[in-house]
């Protein structure tokens, strides 16, 4: 069965163990909430540390800039 929550009168949810432990979530850590269709897709906020590195070999040239948009 899967994991679920409820919404309580302050519209606070509590993140099942199973998930929070399945995840690597830690008390205090930020996320960020993505509409989807009809439902919400719920990610941690990555710190600079785990961005770094993330557009290595990227091809930086023929990108645009804002001066070329209408």
């Amino acid at each position: 069965m899967p994991a679920t929550a409820t919404l309580s009168s302050k519209y606070q949810i509590s993140i099942p163990k199973s998930v929070r432990e399945e995840q690597h979530w830690q008390s205090g850590q930020q996320f960020v909430f993505i509409p989807k269709g009809k439902g919400m897709l719920i990610m941690p906020v990555p710190s600079f540390e785990q961005l770094k590195g993330i557009a290595a070999g990227a091809d930086p040239t023929n990108f645009r800039d804002r001066n070329d948009r209408f």
